[in-house]
């Protein structure tokens, strides 16, 4: 046997401890490396013996058998000198690869900072994973866990962070929102029904036809639906007007085309033939104001899922076209209510609110109700100071409407309104009942509760009775027979308060019919003829109070009752209200509106004005009273002459009662038989 394969041999025997933890890494990264790792071996053992092959050839050839002996007796020498020099050129190929490893690793950990999805990367990351393998070669399994602990914790470290996405500070956050903060998520009734029955049951089907639907805009406040026609322009547009102190003020536009669509349409309403409003919709069926009062027109003839899809398909109409920077959840867009064009667009948001609420969707109503509060706060043109404290109460966020009613009362004075005086104790009840209070907490709401219900039920005692009589209870004898809840109070308080109380009881009544509620309300309602009888000064104090504040209603509580549709509220508005003619599409415009385009004068149709011409030409369906009363009348006869058009116009309005009331009567079946006897054929 030669010294060169000796030689050779003794390498082999030299470096197997010292590779043997290289093995098994290079083993576990087999699959990782789909090349084989043999001649990689061989390529390693042939560099590291390189450097002395030279010099053991020129050894083998001199040699004689002595030095072979002498070289075997200096085994042990040998391979301390082969061990020696192998490893050094390891060592230092080791440290070359650890140095560009630390590099790598450097600026890895810099990329981590910067991105917020680390573990995932890492995760999915295969070349860093075999990197931190090789870099542990020369360690133990200890150190190799050291090291990979130590990246799981400076990990969740980063996840930590501020600029990572972390759960812990969503409560805070919420309680620090602004009060009518939009979700866009709530605005989708779907999520709160996936709530209360499950994906499963909301959606069914429709998981497999949502790839087979026709393309349409992706929108926040409706989801569009197959059956609605492809959205193309319809001539709407908005436009950013101003932004003050970071207030954006927007306003629709109508374009030319559609201006002339909007004279057709009046046209079809004064006609007072639905026909035509659907004549012109089959033309244009992304007109807003003919989706608008032919919704109304559906509701009245008790379809309401067609009602419902008609007021969708129009604020589908105009979040297609609302303005790049308009945002529904930022709450510092505003849209002015006295502008003709923004109206349709209030109207429709409240249509909605109102069909989400009768579909079991409170929490949904809410955020509408939020947002159409937030488009225009200073005047509130519908009200939903109303009504937001019922979307509260049915969608259970008593802890919002308690808020509201802290933050808000001292610049709006929300307890002198009956609604929320009466909802807010109702709210502090409810929080009382949770069972994750402690008993400090609880008997803080309880007596919060109790303090703010007598109160409301001494500043409005005409609330009782009626909601009793709605709730089917019977009242105790104590209270019927005591003045401060009798009959006489409900008379001699002011026509805007009654206004007030009757929308209230006419809406809210339901939630008090619980009897637990009724038994809580009983026992305050003790304590107030109590304090009643003791001559308590709020008594006095809160009937001064009814005579001087609840003297004159805004036109925009009227408004909120004629679209509430509560016919005992609608029943205590004033004659100058109800004698206007009230449009579905836009119900007891502001006085003090702007007006951007006119309708052009139309063409007096009469041959003459003579009485009986005119009534004549109101039986007819074309015919349109408005204008043809527009007459320039001059001289001392003017007042004469609009009194005599009134008396004509209440005259032609009575005979369309009668003749519309007329029926003729089918003379009865006996009279057709033979009355000779027994009725029977030959």
């Amino acid at each position: 046997m030669s010294s060169r394969s000796l030689r050779k041999l003794r390498g082999e025997r030299i470096q197997e401890p010292l590779n043997h933890f290289v093995d098994q890494e290079e083993e576990e990264e087999k699959p990782l490396e789909p090349a084989p790792t043999g001649k990689r071996r061989r390529n390693r053992r042939n560099k590291a013996a390189a450097g002395s092959l030279p010099q053991l050839k020129s050894e083998a050839d001199g040699e004689t058998d002595a030095t072979k002996e002498k070289h075997l007796t200096e085994e042990s020498d040998g391979i301390n000198l082969r061990l020696k020099d192998s490893s050094t050129v390891d060592n230092d190929h080791i440290e070359t690869m650890q140095n560009i490893e630390n590099e790598e690793l450097e600026k890895e950990n810099e990329e981590l900072e910067n991105e917020s999805d680390v573990l995932q990367t890492n995760s999915h990351n295969k070349p860093k994973r075999k990197k931190k393998k090789k870099k542990n070669r020369n360690s133990t399994p200890d150190d190799t866990q050291e090291v990979v602990t130590d990246d799981i914790d400076n990990i969740l470290q980063e996840l930590e962070r501020p600029n990572g996405f972390h759960y812990q500070t969503r409560t805070a956050s919420a309680e620090s929102r602004p009060l009518l903060y939009v979700e866009h998520r709530n605005l989708n009734p779907e999520t709160e029904l996936k709530r209360y029955f499950g994906a499963r049951a909301v959606l069914g089907d429709q998981r497999s036809k949502q790839r087979h639907r026709s393309l349409h805009r992706s929108t926040w406040l409706t989801t569009p639906k197959d059956t609605w026609p492809r959205y193309t322009k319809t001539g709407i547009s908005m436009q950013l007007l101003e932004t003050k102190s970071g207030v954006q003020y927007f306003n629709f536009e109508h374009n030319r085309d559609y201006q002339q669509v909007q004279f057709k349409f009046l046209d079809a309403v004064d006609s007072m033939d639905p026909n035509n409003i659907l004549t012109l919709l089959r033309v244009n069926p992304h007109h807003i104001d003919s989706l608008l009062q032919l919704s109304d027109i559906c509701r009245m003839q008790e379809d309401q899922e067609m009602a419902r899809d008609l007021i969708e398909k129009a604020l589908y109409c105009f979040e297609s076209a609302f303005h790049p920077v308009f945002s529904l959840t930022s709450g510092n867009s505003r849209l002015d209510y006295r502008r003709a064009e923004n109206r349709s667009f209030f109207l429709a948001l409240y249509k909605h609110m109102i069909f989400l609420e009768k579909r079991g969707c409170p929490r949904t109503a809410l955020e509408f109700c939020k947002l159409i509060r937030s488009l225009d706060p200073e005047r509130d043109p519908l009200c939903a100071l109303l009504i937001i404290d019922f979307l509260a109460l049915r969608a259970r966020e008593y802890a919002f409407l308690t808020r509201l009613y802290e933050e808000w009362e001292f610049h709006l004075n929300l307890s002198q309104l009956p609604n929320f005086a009466f909802s807010v104790p109702l709210a502090y009840y409810h929080l009382s009942q949770r069972e994750d209070l402690s008993d400090a907490e609880r008997c803080q709401k309880q007596e919060r509760a109790k303090r703010l219900i007598q109160n409301a039920l001494i500043v409005f005692p005409s609330v009782l009775m009626p909601l009793l009589d709605l709730c089917s209870v019977q009242a105790d004898q104590a209270v019927l027979s005591h003045k401060y809840f009798g009959f006489d109070v409900q008379i001699r308080q002011p026509s805007a308060l009654k206004q007030l109380v009757t929308l209230f009881i006419g809406r809210n009544w339901m939630l008090w019919k619980e009897p637990r509620i009724m038994s809580w309300l009983e026992e305050n309602v003790k304590e107030v003829l109590s304090r009643v009888d003791a001559n308590d000064p709020l008594v006095q104090e809160s009937e001064n109070k009814r005579r001087i504040r609840y003297q004159n209603v805004p036109r925009n509580i009227h408004r909120h009752i004629i679209l509430s549709e509560i016919k005992e509220a609608i029943a205590t508005l004033p004659p100058e209200v109800t004698a206007q003619p009230v449009m579905g599409y836009d119900p007891l415009p502001p006085l003090d509106g702007i007006v951007t385009y006119t309708r052009p004068e139309r063409m007096n149709r009469a041959a003459d004005g003579s009485t009986l011409s005119l009534f004549f030409r109101s039986l007819l369906p074309n015919f349109n009273l408005q204008e043809d009363r527009r007459q320039n009348v001059e001289g001392e006869g003017a007042e004469d002459q609009h009194e005599l058009n009134q008396g004509v116009n209440r005259l032609m309005a009575a005979m369309r009662d009668m003749l519309a009331n007329i029926h003729f009567q089918e003379p009865p079946q006996e009279e057709y038989q033979d009355g000779d006897g027994d009725g029977e054929w030959d």
